[in-house]
């Protein structure tokens, strides 16, 4: 019989399997799909996953190498989501090995067991005594076997430390035969007789409907669309989902945006449940990561919370998926495999046959597209939880209003009123730094970044020069580099100038900053919010962070400082991102008994956006979206494809895009695909960035499966052509970024 050909997926960008021969002495009955080997691969060893075993292979039989190891006696992804992965690797036309790769834990990618952490204890041997004559000379040995008596259950290894144990010791009592080592598998917590450790809070009408809704499509797919204003009490319905999924004897998937709300989320869940719970986001080490990650799957864990990349969890009994402020534009990976980890949420849904809940006060275009069409439930709460009022809108024409680090006159008496009645006030500013650029007085130089088309923002507290796209960072020059002259000033406003000019003006009460910068150090964000969390008195200033999801009930006033961003872009989706931040940031005035007020900043007070925004809500602003977005042709009445190119030289990237799509067209005559438009290519909107100048082409179809089609021959073609080599390429099936 001829020996089995392997057929592996391996960690690379090249869309192909890769084919070796069975490890030595491993039998065609032990392999699996979706097993893990170890495998030579050029001068390096690569951990691929089995895809399928086949009889014949294309590559000549001496070329044929073995696996050099099997590491797996089951596969670790279960064959849910190792169909997710192939489904994956599929619509977004990536690597299949990549994929399975952002699949698992870092720990499996390197070929650790996928087994749950078991634990190494030291116990005495039948018969040790500490008078052995064998240790007459060994003090440190015979000290070591009378502390191993003391634990008749043994002692842990990590614990040798804290006991004054030397290893080396223990190794030689163990060479003869007066101590032994017995491995135990880190047993699971018990579950508690009680799933709910405190009580629930009585849910309001509306939140009644949403949730009797969801509950009643338990035990099959269904998606539903929890459009709740801010405060509504999204989150107790969710709680609330959760304990009866947890009484139906299933797991519940949780995903957030960011990592910075996963202690919050956590501590709720902590507070409400008798579970077993675990975190997976970016922040947790590996360690940690691998053990959520396969208590998850073996049943251990109840609650599974995580950003995107927690996704791709397994869950032995999944019972319900949570996606929590499903708008959010984090959802979507930015590079490598560009997946949406929303989208995806709903292919697993439904592939694993059980309900999926969106939730967002300001839901996307696209959700809310899905909803009126009939796709999704739609489930409105359109009051707050407990009675608090909305917050009331403000808009300030700050049109030839002298500015203060940003601050309008009008604004500052705002804030002191609300401060002097024992308020807290929220500042924001989506720019972080301390100002955009640096101006030097005298000859017009600005501060750009030697390696983008973008200026560099001065960042005060240390004194440097920072470009927030590429990283760069230089020492903020004390004199003009182009006309030496001294007068450098730095120009418009960021979170560390209105932080700073806020404690001159209001030195009585504490100025709390949000941004990246401020919350890099770990636990930074928690002491930050136990101090918010305190009541008193004070400013908060931040930037998007401070706009999702976070319960601040003392705050009566947001302050805007600047809302004309996004009124003027080149880019579709702008004007969404902009309301909908505007809302949520908006949504964290009033929550408690006082009323909230937002006051919106603008030099285009009376534009027809704002207007329609603070006087009639978000979703008369998103009807009037979607309506323009019909007549423009734009998702989500049509599907983007989106292919980029980067190159060192100018010209370069252009010129293999030319060349791709030239090789489109060519396509779609052959295939026959009609709806399909090419746009391009054109110089990406900031064309250099990290010393590389970027283009791109984008494909605008009206129907997915045509598109995909076409996709799938395109990529072939692409990756044959030479002038591909010379740059760097990726192609980003349903983008929502154009830049």
């Amino acid at each position: 019989m001829p020996d089995a050909i392997l057929r592996l997926a391996l960690p690379s960008p090249l869309r192909r399997l890769f084919d070796y021969r069975a490890p030595a002495g491993v039998p065609r009955s032990a392999l699996q799909p979706g097993m893990r080997l170890r495998v030579p691969f050029g001068r390096r060893e690569l951990i691929g996953i089995l895809i399928e075993v086949c009889e014949r292979s294309d590559v000549p039989e001496d070329k044929l190498k073995p696996a050099l190891e099997l590491l797996d006696n089951q596969p670790p992804l279960p064959p849910a989501l190792f169909r997710l992965c192939l489904w994956t690797a599929q619509y977004y036309q990536h690597s299949l090995g990549d994929t399975l790769s952002w699949a698992l834990p870092v720990l499996l990618r390197q070929g650790e067991p996928a087994e749950a952490r078991q634990e190494r204890f030291w116990l005495l041997s039948d018969g040790a005594r500490a008078d052995d004559p064998r240790l007459a000379r060994a003090p440190r040995q015979r000290e070591a076997l009378k502390v191993i008596a003391q634990h008749p259950h043994g002692v842990a290894h990590q614990l040798l430390g804290q006991l004054q144990l030397n290893k080396d010791s223990l190794d030689l009592l163990r060479a003869k035969g007066l101590v032994h080592i017995e491995v135990r598998r880190h047993a699971p917590r018990e579950r508690h007789a009680s799933w709910l450790a405190q009580p629930e809070l009585p849910l309001n009408a509306e939140q009644q409907v949403a949730e009797r809704a969801v509950r009643a499509g338990f035990g099959r797919f269904g998606a539903f669309l929890l459009a709740g204003v801010t405060g509504s009490g999204k989150t107790e319905v969710y709680l609330q989902l959760i304990r009866a999924t947890l009484e139906a004897g299933k797991q519940a998937l949780v995903l957030i945006p960011e990592i910075n709300l996963g202690p919050q989320t956590l501590a709720r869940f902590e507070r409400r449940f008798n579970a077993r719970i675990a975190l997976l986001h970016s922040a947790v080490n590996d360690r940690e990561r691998l053990d959520a990650w396969l208590a998850a799957r073996d049943g251990e864990a109840d609650i599974i919370i995580g950003t995107r990349s927690a996704l791709f969890t397994p869950m032995q009994r999944p019972g319900l998926i949570i996606i929590d402020e499903e708008h959010d534009a984090s959802y979507k990976q930015q590079e490598g495999l560009r997946y949406h980890a929303r989208d995806l949420a709903l292919v697993r849904a439904r592939q694993e046959d059980v309900p999926i809940l969106l939730g967002s006060a300001t839901p996307s275009l696209e959700s809310l597209h899905n909803a009126n069409s009939g796709r999704y439930g739609l489930l409105r709460l359109e009051h707050r939880a407990g009675g608090a009022q909305p917050p009331r809108f403000l808009r300030l024409d700050i049109k030839s209003l002298p500015l203060d680090s940003g601050i309008s006159g009008p604004m500052q008496q705002a804030i002191r009123k609300t401060l002097e009645a024992g308020q807290q006030v929220l500042v924001f500013l989506n720019r972080r730094g301390f100002a955009p650029t640096l101006l030097c007085h005298d000859c017009g130089w600005l501060s750009e970044c030697p390696r983008c088309d973008a200026r560099m923002t001065v960042h005060q507290r240390s004194n440097e020069l920072r470009c927030h796209h590429c990283g760069h960072v230089e020492r903020r020059p004390s004199q003009c580099p182009k006309c030496q002259k001294l007068d450098l000033r730095p120009v418009g406003a960021g979170t560390e100038r209105a932080e700073e000019r806020l404690a001159i003006l209001f030195p009585q009460v504490p100025v709390l900053r949000v941004d990246r910068d401020s919350t890099a150090r770990k636990e930074a964000m928690n002491s930050l919010f136990n101090t918010i969390q305190r009541g008193e008195p004070c400013i908060l200033v931040g930037t998007q962070m401070l706009a999702k999801g976070h319960h601040f009930p003392r705050v009566t006033l947001v302050a805007i400082l600047d809302a004309d961003g996004g009124l003027f872009s080149a880019d579709f989706r702008a004007s969404e991102r902009m309301a909908q931040l505007i809302v949520q940031v908006a949504g964290r005035a009033g929550r408690a008994e006082e009323p909230g007020r937002v006051i919106v900043q603008s030099h285009l007070a009376d534009h027809p956006l704002l207007v329609q925004l603070t006087e009639q809500g978000y979703f008369a602003f998103a009807e009037q979206a979607l309506g323009e977005r019909r007549n423009a042709g734009l998702p989500p009445f049509c599907h983007l494809a989106l292919l980029r190119a980067e190159a060192h030289k100018p010209g370069q990237a252009e010129g293999f895009l030319d060349e791709a799509c030239g090789e489109a067209e060519l396509l779609l005559n052959e295939l026959q695909l009609d709806g399909i438009e090419l746009l391009g290519p054109v110089p990406a909107p900031m064309e250099r960035r990290a010393g590389r100048y970027r283009a791109q082409l984008l494909l605008q179809s009206s129907a997915r499966a045509p598109l995909h089609r076409l996709l799938h021959s395109w990529l072939a073609a692409l990756e044959q052509m030479p002038s591909g080599r010379a740059v760097r390429w990726s192609l980003d099936v349903d983008p929502i970024d154009l830049f």
